[in-house]
């Protein structure tokens, strides 16, 4: 890796091992021209690149014509209304209601390591394989200076940037936009096709589905205004090369470590350029910046691959797992837990708990999560939330007692909590309504029957997190599930002015991030798992503090597959919760067998939301097995390199993944068939990421199947070999089990001998 600005050519160079990234400070004028941003170039002179010099006009020395130059090149960081009229990355309103805004390039720096963002999560690595630049911009009439930050790791093509934009002058501004990145390039790839637009979308129990679409003329893209990063979009861009696979072409990702309102943006202007930015949605977001006064921007990530999807997942996925995710638990087999909510929902008390839990150690289970429906008066959703208390009527005796007798039986034990929420019908809320947003004089809107609490004011933060740790503090609590049931309305805050309520969601996300980061700070060993009604907070923001995120709430094995092939396209298997429930699925209705919900839930956390002690012996008996499974190959998965074999999004028949240890000495296949179809041959997949000249081992792993008259079905169909070369898994192929009926599934082991 390297940063250097050649001072003669006055380029800026940005190397990771296999990317370059070039920018360009124009002679005429400082205008900072992005250049390029692709696989590593030796050249470092790339500036006959420069688009403004295809123009027959030049800046200063015809300044009737400036409009044409600006509108054509390719800006670092664009503007407003100066003649280049595609949409900018910043806006500042002057007292007098102007937004003209240009920035021109004034100093750098370039230092080992990378300075934190005050507030915000971010990636972090060692002063020694990390480096940064650091480029100071000004609009010379505003007084106001934009330092655009670029940090590169040693050991990920990933390249960092953020923007903090300073008022340097003498009276007040409006920040009214305040993109983390934007970059300008062709709309067509290195052979002359135009890039394909990827996002990631969906809604409630179907979150994170890929979606392909052309690029056409003008904008497209995706955004949040809920407050939260949402069900239904993914703060995620990509531009795929029309020919790319998992393994060939190229890819460009886009995303931004962010939890609140974002807006990703495409657009396509009629040189076929096109403009791709990316932070917070400036839909309901202003700050207003006295002089001397500061914004910071979330952290944006730029990726780029020549080796198709694939690339880009083992970029994104060693990138959050070595430099985003922390704490202890960061490298660590999670425990096997068991969820209450689907087994009992708000229908328990403390017997029933211990009955789910002692039956559940019988079987080699590790842990018992308590959710919703153990605190103040809640026997339902109507009520309750925001009295961080427990219910001894229900759980009598206390917690203490409670998690005393079930660590006794070598259990550990979790909590479920929703902390950023408060019941009308609550102490809390009677005692504190103006601690709700809402908007005076308006009956705000109720979503799952509460309102949000306003995380902006520091005595709302403190009085709820004193309740939380006070319960954290009373019993030995391990793991804590934090959960949001419902998206921001009613934006309104009590605690801001008239002019400062467009501040009110960023500080909402800044508050929850405080209190996250205090849990943290105050509870080092505790596992934390952020949830938002199953997936809807799924964003790296959320990895900062929690190295796990609940994927979603619709455990069905089958809408689980396009669910965790969205959501690892881009995050670690590590991070995505996925528990093994009953059928008929409570989401869908549909029946599934118990070992194939196994074998797609290995694919995440691992555990089980259902009622144990209801379960029948036949079921029951899967479990000691699944669990051997997952301690054997928990830490392959973790720490492997992900790759996708086949998408039954694509083909609507079956799915296949694959995860291969970074020494390639071992790699772990699951296959799932969906849907049998009238035919009597195997499929022949080929299988990535292996060592060509290494012997392998070929074992279908029968640990997590345990009916007799399954066994003939799971034989490959490779004749009596039982051990093949990587070369031919990887250029040849392998067989699939050739199943009978649908909704089967086969994990097969590949070992180096």
């Amino acid at each position: 890796m390297n940063i250097q600005f050649l001072e003669k050519e006055r380029i800026f160079k940005i190397d990771t091992e296999h990317v370059s990234y070039v920018m360009a400070v124009m002679d005429d004028e400082q205008f900072l021209e992005h250049v390029y941003f692709g696989r590593r170039v030796g050249d470092s002179d790339l500036r006959y690149l420069l688009r403004h010099r295809e123009n027959p006009y030049t800046v200063s020395s015809n300044g009737g014509e400036r409009g044409k130059v600006l509108a054509c090149m390719h800006h670092e960081l664009p503007g407003e209304l100066t003649g280049d009229h595609r949409d900018g990355a910043v806006t500042v309103r002057t007292q007098g209601g102007h937004t003209v805004l240009q920035p021109y390039y004034v100093s750098h720096r370039i230092y080992k390591g990378k300075d934190r963002l005050e507030g915000l999560p971010a990636t972090f690595g060692h002063a020694d394989d990390t480096m940064t630049l650091e480029i100071t911009m000004e609009d010379p009439v505003l007084h106001v200076r934009f330092l655009l930050s670029y940090s590169i790791f040693g050991d990920t093509d990933a390249i960092m940037r953020n923007m903090k934009v300073i008022n340097d002058g003498g009276s007040a501004v409006r920040l009214e936009k305040a993109l983390s990145l934007s970059l300008d390039m062709d709309v067509f790839d290195g052979d002359q096709h135009p890039f394909r637009l990827l996002t990631l979308d969906g809604m409630w129990v179907r979150e994170r589905h890929m979606n392909f679409r052309d690029i056409g003329y003008g904008f497209q893209g995706i955004s949040s205004n809920r407050g939260e990063t949402s069900h239904h979009e993914q703060p995620f861009l990509g531009l795929v090369s029309p020919n790319a696979t998992q393994h060939v072409g190229e890819v460009y990702g886009f995303h931004l470590i962010y939890s609140g309102n974002f807006r990703g943006q495409v657009e396509r202007d009629a040189y076929d350029c096109i403009r791709v930015t990316l932070g917070i949605n400036p839909d309901r977001f202003a700050f207003t910046l006295q002089p001397g006064e500061s914004f910071q921007t979330p952290e944006g990530v730029m990726v780029y691959s020549d080796a198709g999807l694939g690339g880009m997942t083992h970029t994104f996925h060693d990138l959050y797992r070595n430099h985003l995710i922390r704490g202890v638990w960061r490298d660590k087999k999670r425990p096997i837990l068991i969820n209450n909510w689907e087994a009992t929902y708000f229908d328990f008390d403390e017997q029933k708990i211990l009955d789910i839990a002692r039956e559940a150690k019988k079987w080699g289970i590790e842990m018992l999560v308590m959710d919703d429906g153990w605190f103040g008066k809640r026997d339902d959703d109507h009520s309750g939330l925001g009295d961080w208390f427990v219910n001894e009527k229900k759980i009598k005796g206390g917690l203490k007692k409670l998690v005393d007798e079930i660590n006794a039986l070598g259990m550990k034990f979790g909590l479920w909590f929703e902390p950023e929420m408060i019941s009308p019908d609550s102490d809390l809320y009677r005692a504190h309504p103006d601690w709700a947003i809402r908007v005076p004089d308006r009956e705000p809107c109720q979503l799952r029957w509460q309102y949000v609490l306003d995380l902006s004011r520091k005595e709302v933060r403190d009085r709820v997190y004193e309740m939380v740790s006070n319960v954290l503090r009373s019993a030995n609590i391990e793991y804590v599930k934090w959960d949001m049931n419902r998206t921001l309305t009613d934006f309104g805050s009590t605690c801001l002015g008239a002019d400062n309520q467009d501040e009110l969601c960023h500080r909402y996300v800044l508050g929850l991030y405080e209190m996250q980061d205090r849990l943290t700070k105050d509870f080092p060993n505790l596992l934390l798992e952020n949830c938002s009604g199953g997936g809807a907070r799924f964003d790296p923001g959320m990895l900062y503090y929690s190295p796990q995120i609940w994927c979603s709430d619709d455990t069905d094995a089958v809408e689980r597959l396009m669910i965790q092939e969205g959501t690892s396209l881009i995050y670690p298997l590590s991070t995505m919760g996925a528990h093994v429930s009953v059928v008929p699925n409570h989401v869908v209705g549909r029946s599934t067998s118990f070992e194939t919900r196994g074998n797609v839930a290995l694919a995440g956390t691992f555990g089980y939301e259902l009622d144990i002690t209801k379960l029948d012996d036949k079921d029951k008996a899967h479990i000691p097995h699944q669990i051997a499974l997952y301690h054997k190959y928990n830490d392959l998965i973790r720490r492997g390199d992900y790759y996708r074999i086949a998408s039954y999004r694509e083909n609507h028949l079956y799915d296949c993944y694959e995860v291969v240890s970074k020494d390639k000495t071992e790699a772990l296949i699951t296959y799932v068939q969906v849907l049998k179809v009238p035919e009597d041959r195997s499929r022949i997949l080929r299988i990535p990421g292996l060592d060509p000249d290494k012997e392998y081992a070929v074992i279908v792993d029968r640990t997590g199947a345990i009916a007799p008259e399954d066994d003939e079905t799971m034989v490959l169909p490779v004749g009596p070999r039982t051990q093949m070369r990587g070369d031919a898994l990887m250029y040849a192929g392998l067989p699939m089990p050739n199943f009978w009926g649908d909704f089967r599934s086969a994990l097969i082991y590949l070992s180096e001998i």
